[in-house]
């Protein structure tokens, strides 16, 4: 009557069903521990770089030292190059329209805001579909381990507790392994979800000031006040 045992004596199918999700479980842990890494990693980085970008260091400084030579750039700041490349790149063109000039600049921050929302929401749907599925897999393995007990008593003459026992146990194993399997993914992602949702607010509302930055910048030269 050990564990060990029970998933030993199974059926085939409830052994294929507990292989499954002891699968699926070891897959969303390993989900679980990448993202904790690159969630952390995100939220040094965007700290990071408020730091420097809130500390008046001038932004061509900025841009030169995020683009040194074996330098690795991140959530926020790849939001921060894609605008200003694209703002100085607009900016040096002929008879461009200002308004023109912010919307390629807001544009092109858009399209990196997406890319690092993909990155931050990267194998969550995975976590999800754990979460949601692997009680009514267990529970399927379950049903079909009593089923297979009860036709077994077919030919018992006598069924006992003791000759029922077993299958039920052995049955009831993969629903256990089914919780085992989403509790912790479900968790995880809703935490994730929070956090990665949190990020994606905070690039929003730096590439929003960051284009009133670049909005009030670019209508003081063409003023001629700078």
């Amino acid at each position: 009557m050990s564990i060990l045992g029970l998933v030993a004596s199974a059926s085939l199918v409830v052994q294929i069903v507990m292989l499954l999700l002891l699968v699926a479980s070891i897959l969303s842990w390993v989900v679980i521990f990448q993202r904790v890494f690159v969630l952390k990693q995100a939220k040094k980085v965007r700290n990071a770089f408020e730091d420097q970008f809130w500390s008046g260091i001038d932004l061509s400084k900025l841009y030169k030292k995020l683009n040194q030579e074996g330098r690795r750039v991140e959530g926020v700041e790849n939001i921060f190059i894609a605008g200003i490349k694209e703002f100085t790149r607009l900016r040096q063109s002929q008879h461009v329209d200002p308004d023109a000039v912010m919307e390629g600049v807001q544009r092109s921050m858009r399209v990196a805001l997406y890319r690092e929302e993909e990155k931050l929401d990267k194998h969550l749907g995975f976590l999800a579909t754990v979460g949601s599925t692997s009680p009514y897999v267990g529970l399927f393995g379950t049903v079909w381990g009593i089923m297979h007990s009860f036709i077994g008593l077919a030919d018992v003459q006598q069924a006992t507790l003791a000759t029922v026992a077993p299958g039920i146990a052995e049955a009831l194993i993969a629903t256990a392994i089914g919780l085992f399997a989403a509790i912790p993914a479900v968790i995880a992602y809703n935490r994730f979800s929070a956090a990665s949702e949190s990020l994606a607010a905070g690039y929003d509302n730096f590439s929003d000031e960051f284009s009133s930055i670049l909005h009030r910048k670019l209508h003081v030269r063409e003023g001629g006040v700078a």
